[in-house]
């Protein structure tokens, strides 16, 4: 068999946590769509979860693009049905090569093998746009795949593991498949539902976060494009596609504080016509106290910073680097360039108690971020903490670590309880937020009101909130019990979806 046609698949998983707040697409499929593209195959972007497909809907876009590979990607959440999308394309026809990567794959391809190598042929571990094409070519050649770097198959019984392939330094000479995105799918909600795209400017992580993949998939390295580069595809994004709303993917652009005011400043010469949500540590936003206002100016919107926990031993254990009262320090830089504030708390940990949990509610309101979300920790069956966690994990269930359904039994409470204290959370600090609305910008205001109206009507939290409205709604001032009124008004949307392409 010659391969030529790739599908690049994304597995029918949902949790009801990201997908609320609008839909999203799959930058690394970009990437690797680009590399295929410039080996020479044709490629079908197919983004199934964002769709709304169901596995009839996936035979169809199989069966019609004919593909010689299907390609999927998984987080630890979606590991289950990556898989049987693999099994699936093999059902429909045999002679199909299934491919998984991403990070979970990466860590626990041993695992994924030894129990799915009928369904899975290759893992590719870590980055796929080089180590993809050459394994294609490498197949159309006769060749043996043990020559080529960054992968993990099953063969003689047991699995084979080539050495790891080196990072990509060089990220602007990415080819991007920007015009295989289905766009009319990816809109944002907490603004009008303007198109949305997923963009990356760098590469990496060099903290030492215990609990998190990121650090370990990208070995504490970090790379980044170009600010021109980088600032050049916002436009083509913005001008070719519509883009109104981008959502940086990096871990911490910010890491260089040089290339990132470079970014900030083309940004605002050139009038790029896209708003930026991102995420960076609490330790750049405290370096760039003085630029807070180039960032507004600039086009970012919303800012995440991971606080993570409430007490100082807590972050030591998370070995987050920071101390405590910076995370305050920095949200308060935020909410002063008048932006988006974001963070959020980890709960569930093996010594929590509705107690604690509480103390963390009350610290939640102090740090007054606009937006605040208590998660259940998930324990990476990878991650450097797992060790320490594994004796309280209550389900082995991968579908289950999703941040929002309790993983961990703390010692003290069962995970039914927890769940309960992780819901009353979020209503006691929104229900807070929304007793303080007339404190905001008017541009806040109808930000949060939007973020209301997706918690209601499109959120895993919806149950919660209306339960708190009820029982606060007394305590708001009147012009808020108002606006508040329209919100829940609202008629809840079914998923937007557009149909399959021939």
């Amino acid at each position: 068999m010659t391969i030529k046609r790739i599908a690049l698949i994304t597995p029918p998983y949902h949790s009801g946590v990201v997908e609320s707040a609008g839909t999203w697409l799959n930058v690394g499929f970009v990437y690797v769509a680009g590399a295929l593209r410039a080996a020479g195959f044709e490629v079908d972007y197919y983004d199934a979860m964002s769709l709304w497909h169901k596995w009839p809907d996936i035979r169809k876009r199989i069966e019609a693009f004919r593909p010689d590979v299907v390609a999927t990607t998984a987080f630890t959440a979606s590991i289950v049905d990556a898989v049987r999308l693999c099994g699936f394309a093999k059902e429909i026809n045999p002679r199909i090569v299934t491919v998984l990567g991403n990070v979970h794959a990466t860590f626990c391809y041993d695992e994924l093998l030894k129990a799915d190598h009928d369904k899975v042929d290759f893992v590719v571990r870590g980055e796929g746009e080089l180590t993809l094409p050459e394994l294609l070519t490498c197949l159309n050649a006769g060749d043996d795949p043990a020559k080529v770097e960054g992968l993990a198959y099953w063969r003689g019984g047991g699995v084979v593991v080539t050495p790891r392939r080196p990072y990509i330094h060089d990220l602007d000479s990415l080819p991007m498949a920007w015009d295989l995105v289905e766009w009319p799918i990816y809109t944002y909600r907490a603004k009008h539902n303007a198109r949305l795209a997923i963009v990356s400017s760098s590469r990496g992580c060099q903290q030492k976060c215990s609990f998190c993949s990121q650090q370990l998939f990208w070995s504490q390295s970090w790379r980044a494009r170009s600010a021109e580069n980088f600032v050049a595809e916002l436009e083509l994004l913005s001008q070719k596609y519509g883009v109104e709303v981008a959502m940086l993917s990096d871990e911490i652009p910010t890491f260089d504080r040089e290339r990132w005011v470079k970014i900030l400043d083309l940004m605002i010469e050139r009038e790029v016509g896209v708003k930026l949500l991102m995420e960076t540590r609490v330790d750049d936003i405290l370096r760039d106290a003085d630029i807070m206002d180039k960032y507004r100016r600039a086009g970012v919107e919303h800012i995440y910073v991971g606080v993570e926990a409430g007490s100082q031993a807590t972050l030591d254990l998370f070995k987050k680097d920071t101390q405590v009262e910076q995370s305050k320090q920095a949200l308060d830089l935020i909410n002063g360039a008048d932006i988006v504030s974001e963070t959020s708390f980890v709960l569930g940990m093996p010594e929590d108690t509705p107690e604690s949990i509480a103390e963390t509610i009350e610290l939640a309101k102090h740090y007054n971020p606009d937006m605040a979300f208590f998660l259940a920790i998930a324990p990476w069956p990878y991650a450097e903490l797992y060790p320490e966690l594994e004796p309280y994990v209550g389900t082995k269930d991968y579908r289950k670590y999703n941040l929002v359904e309790p993983v961990l039994k703390p010692k003290n409470m069962t995970m039914a309880e927890l769940e309960r204290e992780l819901g009353k959370a979020s209503q006691k600090f929104y229900m807070h937020k929304f007793q303080h609305l007339h404190e905001l910008t008017p541009w806040k205001q109808e930000f949060m009101l939007s973020v209301l109206d997706i918690f209601i009507n499109h959120s895993y939290l919806a149950g919660q909130m209306k339960a708190a409205m009820k029982e606060s709604g007394k305590q708001m001032p009147e012009e808020v019990k108002n606006l508040l009124r329209t919100v829940t008004s609202h008629k809840s949307a079914e998923p937007l979806t557009i149909p399959p392409l021939p």
